[in-house]
């Protein structure tokens, strides 16, 4: 426990400088204020287990894999989220948690049970500061429970991982760490960003773009792709992003760990359907549960 308290005391230290930095008075009337919770979200942070052992972990190479995803309806997804009683961002995350799961079966990972860990920026630039150039974000560990089965009760878990991270202050510890990190020595820095990366398998980022038409040199732009970077021993990054009524899916990997994404972004769909499948048999009055989907992976209609 001294390790983790030096930890804490050490890293407050470094959120207080960062916070010169930053300069927003609005993270720093946080900083006073929950001084003590932050210092607890530092030691939680800390003391993460490494993300668990799978083929999506290792070595990395030198060369990238990408692949992208027919778009998904915009308004389908929504109409999920409202079946479920959740968020967008939580209807997008568990597909992606399905598609990586049913990917890992098939490279013959023993996943039951399995839950592995995204690292998910949050913004933290107040909407007043907006135009304003530079990056202000955390990061956030997401867990993302691919050794469950039921397509229903994994997307009630990410839910409420997704829930939990909300009431945290998990994104401002980031932010401290990354800029007082980026004046500590080279040697410190790599130590720190390999203990931040063993704790994640991936880096998944959902960005809400412009839902009306944007034009280049008199064309209608049809769709928008980008891919999220990841960093240290990160292999794997899910990028989202939505456009013009539309949802778009792009994945990055490391060619060592993941030389065939496609294998991947091909299963982003029927995991999709598969929700889409269970929000439209609701009842409209209700919210889906997960005894509801207990079939729902046999059924052909959204057989992968």
């Amino acid at each position: 426990m001294g390790g983790i308290n030096r930890a804490v005391q050490f890293g407050e230290r470094m959120l207080e400088k960062s916070m010169d930095f930053y300069r927003d008075p609005s993270l720093a009337a946080v900083l006073a204020r929950e001084g003590g919770e932050i210092a607890r979200e530092l030691g939680h942070a800390l003391s993460l287990s490494d993300d668990p052992k799978t083929v999506l972990r290792g070595r990395l190479g030198v060369s990238k894999r990408v692949a992208w995803a027919e778009p998904l309806d915009l308004e389908e997804v929504k109409a999920v989220s409202r079946a479920f009683d959740c968020t967008v961002n939580d209807v997008l995350m568990a597909t992606a948690s399905g598609a990586l799961r049913a990917y890992l079966i098939e490279r013959g990972e023993r996943i039951d049970g399995l839950t592995v860990r995204a690292t998910v920026p949050v913004n933290l630039r107040p909407l007043e500061h907006a135009r304003k150039l530079g990056n202000h974000f955390g990061l956030v560990f997401l867990e993302l429970p691919v050794g469950e089965a039921n397509p229903a009760t994994r997307l009630h878990r990410v839910k409420a991982s997704m829930a939990e991270l909300k009431t945290s202050r998990q994104a401002i510890v980031a932010y401290g760490l990354l800029a007082a990190m980026g004046l500590a020595p080279p040697t410190v820095q790599r130590t720190a960003l390999e203990l931040f990366s063993r704790k994640a398998t991936a880096v998944a980022t959902n960005v809400p773009g412009p839902q009306m038409p944007l034009y280049m040199a008199g064309s209608q732009i049809r769709e928008m792709m980008f891919w999220v970077p990841q960093t240290g021993s990160i292999g794997v990054g899910i990028s989202i992003l939505s456009y013009h009524g539309r949802v778009h899916f792009g994945l990055i990997g490391d060619a060592r760990l993941m030389p065939d994404p496609d294998a991947v972004i091909r299963r982003f769909r029927p995991e999709f359907e598969k929700l889409l499948y269970l929000a439209l048999m609701a009842d409209w009055d209700g919210v889906v549960q997960p005894q509801d989907a207990e079939s729902v992976n046999d059924a052909r209609v959204v057989a992968d």
